[in-house]
C-alpha cells in the first residue's frame, strides 16, 4: 500500500477513537456572566484587570492563536480530499477548534482582563495577515509532524496559562487544554504510521520540523516580547519545550534513536535530529541553572 492509503486507513481508525473519547462541551456554561456588564461607547478598552506576570501575555497570544483558525483550517483542508477521512478529520478538528477562540474570548469580555479594544485591533491585523505555512514543510508528513508538536505545545501553554489564573479562568484553559491533547494524540499517531511505512520520509520530516518548530502565533504583533514574558513565567520556554514535548514525543515515543530501516539519508537525518535535540536539553539545564544558582555544579 502507498503512504497516502495507509494514512487514509489510520486516519479513519484515529477519528473512530477521536469521537469515542471526545466530550461534548459548552462554551457558554464556563463563562462566569454573572460578574459582568455592559460596555458602552465611553469604554475605552484600558480598564484590564490585573494579572500575574506573564498571564496577560500567554491570554493574548493563545487567544490570537486560536483566533486565525480559518487560516489554519484552509490549510489542512486542501491538503486532502474532502470525502477522505482527512477531510472529515479537518472539518471535525475545525469544529472543535472553533469553540476555543469562543470560550476564551467570552471569558475575558467578562472578567475584562485584557484591552478588548487593542485586543480586537490585533485580531484584525492577524487574520488579515493570514497564516503561511513554513518554508521547510515539504510533504504531509511534515504537515503531520508539526501538527503534532504544535498541539502538544498548545495544550500546555494553555494549561499553564490557567495556572496563573483564577478559578473560573483556570477551568476555561483546562477545558480547552483537554481538546488540544486529543487533537495531539491523532496527529502523533498519524506520523507513527507514517514512521512504520516510510522511516526515510518521516525521519527527515520530523528533523525538518524539530529545527524549524515555531509556534502557529509568531506572526503576531511583539510575539518576541511576548514570548519572553511567557518564557519568564514558566509557562512555555525552553525547557519545557524540550521536557513536555520533545523527549516524550520525538525520543520516547517515536523512539528516532532506534528506527530501523533508514538509508544514508533517513540516518543523517536522524542524526541531525537527535543532536538538535540535545542542543535543546543543554540549552534547557543552562537556562534553568541561570534562575537557580544553587544548581550550578
Amino acid at each position: 500500500m502507498s503512504l497516502p492509503e495507509v494514512l487514509e486507513d489510520t486516519a479513519r481508525g484515529l477519528l473512530e477513537r477521536h469521537l469515542v473519547r471526545a466530550k461534548e462541551w459548552f462554551p457558554h456554561q464556563l463563562v462566569p456572566w454573572g460578574a459582568g456588564r455592559d460596555f458602552s461607547p465611553s469604554d475605552l478598552g484600558d480598564e484590564a484587570g490585573q494579572l500575574p506576570p506573564g498571564a496577560a501575555s500567554a491570554l493574548w497570544v493563545g487567544l490570537l492563536t486560536e483566533d486565525n483558525l480559518p487560516h489554519y483550517f484552509h490549510v489542512i483542508a486542501t491538503a486532502f480530499p474532502p470525502d477522505s477521512a482527512m477531510g472529515e478529520w479537518s472539518r471535525r478538528w475545525a469544529a472543535e477548534e472553533q469553540r476555543h477562540a469562543t470560550v476564551i474570548r467570552d471569558w475575558v469580555c467578562v472578567t475584562r482582563t485584557l484591552d478588548l479594544m487593542a485586543l480586537e485591533r490585533a485580531r484584525m491585523r492577524q487574520l488579515c495577515s493570514g497564516f503561511r505555512p513554513g518554508q521547510k514543510a515539504h510533504t504531509v508528513t511534515d504537515g503531520l509532524v508539526y501538527l503534532t508538536l504544535q498541539e502538544l505545545a498548545t495544550r500546555i501553554s494553555h494549561w499553564n496559562t490557567g495556572e496563573l489564573l483564577e478559578p473560573t479562568g483556570q477551568a476555561v484553559l483546562r477545558r480547552v487544554a483537554a481538546d488540544e491533547n486529543l487533537h495531539f494524540l491523532f496527529y502523533r499517531d498519524m506520523v507513527s504510521a507514517a514512521l512504520a511505512l516510510d522511516p526515510d520520509d518521516a525521519v527527515m520530516a520530523i528533523d525538518r520540523q524539530v529545527s524549524a518548530f515555531e509556534m502557529p502565533g509568531s506572526g503576531i504583533d511583539g510575539f518576541a516580547q511576548h514570548a519572553a514574558a511567557i518564557a519568564a513565567a514558566g509557562v512555555y520556554d525552553f525547557g519545557v519545550h524540550y521536557e513536555q514535548v520533545l523527549l516524550p514525543v520525538v525520543i520516547n515515543h517515536w523512539r528516532i534513536e532506534t528506527v530501523e530501516g533508514l538509508g544514508a539519508e533517513g540516518e543523517s537525518a536522524r542524526d541531525r535530529a537527535v543532536a538538535r535535540i540535545g542542543r535543546f536539553k543543554r540549552v534547557a539545564e543552562r537556562m534553568d541553572a541561570q534562575r537557580d544558582p544553587a544548581k550550578f555544579r
